[in-house]
């Protein structure tokens, strides 16, 4: 036993015991022995909490992704929706807005012409290749628009109507050589005819015709329909002069008008179904003068023709 006692093994028995107590101790007086155990455990699964969390956090990120990747989705729809239905308000309010101004337009053109029947069109195709500026508008027979009514916009006049389908029409313009006219100066009220020739409808610019050699046109003036054939309603205003000069034979005079209408560019017209004196002729004579705004005479075909033919050359060259 003292053998035991004097021992290495009991001396490390001893301090094992001896710190142990002491251990013992310490946790007793700090808050007894369950803070140990906590500590200890803590100390043991710590580790484990960590990589366990860590873990989770890495799943939960996984599905994460793609949770937010199908919100982000459905987010996208809607917005690109919402963007739908704003640029289709867009559209309807511009074409609403257009609409207003080519009414208002009309409006005008009924207020001025309350006898006038009109049916609204828009012009949807051009032949690249007519010189003369020919276009098709979305409205035909099934209208009421027939082949010979005449075409306007708020500014003037614009042409006639040379062919028709059930749906359509095509419109040749008063650029066209085979249009005639009968129009009067609205200041001096001399009477004439307008027609288009091909050197003048390359500038946008018409023709003048069988002036009488003493008129008093001038540059600036405007020039009307005179409604002498039933084919035109009086008083439409037709351009501005901005060339006068004689014919080559010196027996009348010429003028160069430029259209009131764009031509050109136009977009949305009136067809004239209707209007007071359709189809009823005069027989007042070309080249005189219009007494009180009664109509003057678009016959003399021929004549008016062969005078076109002989002062064509000049006109094209000297208009500006």
């Amino acid at each position: 036993m003292k053998e035991f006692f004097s021992s290495v093994r009991f001396k490390i028995l001893l301090g094992v015991t001896v710190v142990i107590g002491a251990f013992m101790l310490r946790a007793a007086w700090t808050g007894g022995f369950g803070t140990v155990t906590s500590s200890l455990l803590g100390a043991v699964t710590t580790p484990f909490q960590k990589l366990s969390a860590g873990i989770s956090g890495s799943v939960t990120d996984f599905f994460s992704t793609f949770v937010d990747a199908k919100a982000i989705k459905v987010e996208n729809e809607k917005q690109k929706q919402t963007i739908r239905e704003l640029n289709q308000k867009l559209v309807d309010y511009d074409k609403i807005k257009h609409q207003n101004e080519v009414y208002e337009g009309f409006l005008e053109i009924k207020e001025r012409n309350p006898e006038l029947e009109f049916e609204p069109a828009a012009v949807v195709g051009r032949d690249a290749s007519d010189r003369f500026y020919s276009f098709t508008i979305d409205k035909g027979t099934l209208d009421g628009i027939n082949v010979r009514d005449s075409v306007i916009t708020a500014d003037g006049l614009v042409g006639i109507i040379s062919e028709v389908g059930l749906t359509y029409a095509k419109v040749s313009t008063i650029l066209d050589p085979a249009t005639n006219i009968g129009v009067y100066d609205s200041r001096t009220r001399d009477t004439a005819l307008v027609t288009g020739t091909v050197q003048l409808a390359e500038k946008g610019l018409c023709k003048m015709y069988l002036l009488p050699r003493e008129s008093g046109a001038a540059v600036g003036d405007l020039v009307v329909t005179s409604g002498i054939s039933g084919q035109y309603p009086k008083e439409q205003v037709v351009g501005k002069i901005v060339k006068v000069a004689p014919e080559s034979h010196g027996s009348s005079l010429y003028a160069v008008l430029e259209p009131t209408a764009n031509i050109k560019s136009i977009k949305d017209v009136l067809v004239i179904t209707s209007f007071a004196g359709q189809g009823e002729a005069s027989s007042n004579p070309i080249g005189g003068t219009v007494p009180d705004q009664t109509e003057s005479a678009e016959s003399s075909g021929a004549e008016s023709s062969s005078s076109s033919a002989q002062s064509e050359a000049e006109a094209g060259g000297g208009a500006p």
